[in-house]
């Protein structure tokens, strides 16, 4: 493989060899060290076979005294093709061009690599480093790292480590999220835990305090659960923190109303393709008018080209989809508000919960007014307790 490759940069000719004593072309080949390959016998007195270009000029000179009649059938390689373009200026100078503009491009940064990031979103390391003059077009020279790091470690307090590599027109960007120590808890100030909603215990768990009900009591919301302050006859009255999990059954009674119709969309068959081209912050619209119209959907692909070999360009191309519908107003059947309504309301329903899981529930809907009123009533098992501090004056005996 490599020597295919050396041949093609020094460019190779295949003869066809005409002679009354074609073995005097070999060995005249073996004295004057020429090599050759691809021998092929086409009559007795006639062979091809293939050397380099420079070998071939030596041949040419040294086979004048021979009886024998050399013609060229083929010639490849680099020489030849460049041989090509001599007279075609304007193709030169635009390979040229681009070659200068690859090679000047190379110095900027094109396309970000964020390797580490599991928590803190990409978006925001890269609108981090955009802030601080590190974006797409950025001169990959001009980046301190020091200074760029110091910068965003203040902005990006979640990050205990960054590192920017810059790689030609690529920067790898290395992240090490922190990892926060756990909240230190301070036994000197007291606290009670009370209870956020009514429910009926089903499990209490005092870590550092003193339960006040036990399961099968219900409760009521703001009721003391756990008391910090503890009295026995030993050690006397102490002040703790009183904390601990207090599970619960809750019960549930949702409301909410949807309309009886509906704006549904009707695609009318009709689609428009638009393409683009974006280098950087950048953007070439290769069609006429800008916007997207109204009543249609748009679907975006975007693809990053490439040249042969997997080298990127800063260049991508971006396709653009649009998808034009009608919007009617139609009537909508009980089942489907009630759908509509129920999952709005469970997501209500489990935004309020701290820990729990819904055990029962029960969905009814009914007409009322030109809408559906849909009612969620639901039995859940929570956490229901709340843990409240007590000031320093008053956890003082």
């Amino acid at each position: 493989m490599l020597q295919q490759a050396v041949n093609y940069w020094k460019g190779h000719v295949t003869l066809r060899v005409e002679s009354g004593f074609p073995e005097r072309v070999l060995n005249l080949c073996a004295a004057r060290q020429i090599a050759f390959w691809d021998l092929c016998w086409e009559t007795p007195l006639s062979f091809t076979f293939t050397m380099t270009r420079k070998d071939f000029r030596r041949l040419k000179k040294a086979a004048e005294r021979l009886n024998c009649q050399l013609q060229v059938v083929g010639k490849e390689g680099l020489p030849y093709l460049l041989r090509r373009f001599r007279r075609r200026y304007a193709l030169v100078a635009g390979l040229a061009l681009c070659a200068l503009t690859l090679f000047v491009g190379s110095f900027f940064i094109w396309d970000f690599e964020i390797e580490g990031s599991e928590t803190v979103r990409e978006e925001e390391i890269l609108r981090a480093l955009e802030k601080y003059g590190v974006g797409l077009g950025t001169f990959g020279l001009s980046i301190d790292s020091e200074q760029l790091r110091n910068h965003i470690l203040l902005e990006l307090p979640e990050l205990s480590y960054i590192a920017v590599n810059v790689r030609g027109c690529r920067a790898e960007v290395q992240v090490r999220e922190r990892v926060f120590p756990p909240e230190i808890v301070d036994k000197r100030r007291g606290g009670n835990t009370v209870a956020k909603k009514d429910g009926l215990v089903t499990e209490i768990r005092p870590l550092d305090g003193e339960k006040l009900v036990l399961p099968g009591a219900t409760v009521r919301e703001g009721q003391l659960l756990i008391s910090g302050v503890t009295d026995d006859e030993q050690a006397g009255t102490r002040f703790l923190r009183g904390m601990g999990k207090v599970y619960a059954r809750t019960w549930y009674d949702l409301r909410c109303k949807v309309p009886q119709t509906v704006r549904r969309k009707h695609y009318t068959g009709e689609e428009r393709t638009r393409v683009a081209l974006c280098w950087g912050s950048r953007r070439l619209n290769l069609y006429w008018g800008g916007g997207t119209p109204e009543h249609c959907d748009k679907r975006v692909e975007r693809t990053q080209l490439r040249l042969p070999g997997d080298i990127m360009l800063p260049v991508t191309l971006v396709r653009e989809t649009l998808r034009f519908y009608e919007e009617a107003e139609e009537p909508r059947s009980a089942a489907e508000a009630e759908a509509a309504a129920a999952a709005m309301l469970r997501q209500v329903l489990l935004s309020g919960m701290e820990e729990g899981t819904v055990e029962q529930e029960r969905v009814t809907t009914v007409p009322l007014d030109g809408s559906y009123l849909t009612a969620l009533q639901a039995e859940c098992l929570e956490q229901i307790g709340r843990f409240v501090e007590v000031p320093r004056e008053e956890a003082a005996p």
